[in-house]
């Protein structure tokens, strides 16, 4: 068969439009233009009830509480076991040339911190072609004219190979390190837990990292919602509470749900790849009494 350079040009284009379209955020629209290729998997993320009323059509749903689960030493909701999570992934239909594009209900900025936090799990094991739709359902389906699905897909199972990243592996030596050189800790929680005000859960101890500067993950997105500030606010919102845009920065919260967002922000959004997520966050710091905290309001009873 012979092939033409117009051919060859085309399958270029094509291919390479595909390969720009792996962002980190994809919009409805998008979605909508390429959900019929062939290594497109769309994972939706909401509980098993709400994926079955509604859906977008083809998409096959996992529980988020998979993903995370209790360790070894009683830290909860950390990333479950790399092995078990390419298991996970493999049945969901999901290989390793996969682009795989993460939905939520899209109802709040705790929606994106879910598929952040997937999407973090991704990276960690070495996948890179994952996205997140910005608004999640409730922007797919607002305009009234993209369909959706009832009932339930069944994948057919596939083999996902993992390459875990140890870089995206933060523990708490390597936060305290960090802290001992003077690397910035953003704390994603909401400011009366920052302040050391409200105590989120637990026996933990109240306040914040040391030096931390805080930056509550629903800043992030457009009034709380599940759409994503423009890259212009971020920057502006970064800059009003001294965030850098740039360097090592470790971004934590409670379980390190919200602060996967903020990761997700600095480390894809503003290309920030010495951005750091720590899983254990405050779960696991503020249960160890030699790990340093601080509170900025000393309350009395």
């Amino acid at each position: 068969m012979r092939i033409t350079i117009k051919t060859l040009f085309l399958l270029f284009i094509l291919a390479l439009s595909f390969t720009v379209s792996a962002k980190p955020l994809v919009d409805s629209k998008w979605l909508q233009a390429n959900k019929g290729r062939a290594e497109l998997v769309i994972l939706d993320l909401q509980q098993a009830q709400a994926y079955q009323r509604y859906h977008i059509p083809g998409a096959v749903n996992s529980n988020y509480g998979d993903w995370r689960r209790k360790d070894t030493r009683g830290t909860v909701q950390m990333m479950t076991p790399s092995g078990e999570l390419g298991k996970l992934i493999g049945r969901l239909g999901i290989d390793n040339e996969s682009h795989v594009v993460l939905v939520t209900t899209g109802s709040g900025a705790g929606d994106m911190a879910t598929a952040a936090r997937v999407y973090w799990s991704f990276k960690a094991l070495g996948h890179d072609k994952v996205s997140i739709l910005d608004g999640g359902l409730i922007g797919y389906a607002q305009k009234r004219v993209y369909p959706l699905q009832k009932g339930s897909n069944r994948p057919s199972a596939k083999t996902f190979r993992i390459s875990p990243r140890s870089t995206y592996l933060t523990d708490a030596s390597a936060v305290k390190l960090a802290l001992s050189e003077g690397v910035p800790m953003v704390d994603n929680r909401s400011r009366a837990e920052y302040l050391g005000i409200y105590l989120a859960g637990g026996k933990e101890r109240t306040g914040s990292l040391p030096k931390a500067l805080n930056l509550n993950y629903e800043w992030l997105t457009l009034n709380g919602s599940g759409k994503m500030q423009s890259i212009e606010n971020i920057k502006k919102i970064y800059a009003a509470v001294g965030v850098p845009v740039s360097g090592p920065q470790i971004h934590y919260c409670h379980t390190g749900h919200r602060a996967a967002l903020g990761w997700f922000v600095s480390h894809e959004l503003l290309g920030n790849s010495q951005a750091r997520l720590y899983d254990g966050s405050t779960a696991e710091w503020a249960v160890d009494p030699s790990l340093p905290m601080e509170r900025q309001i000393r309350l009395t009873q």
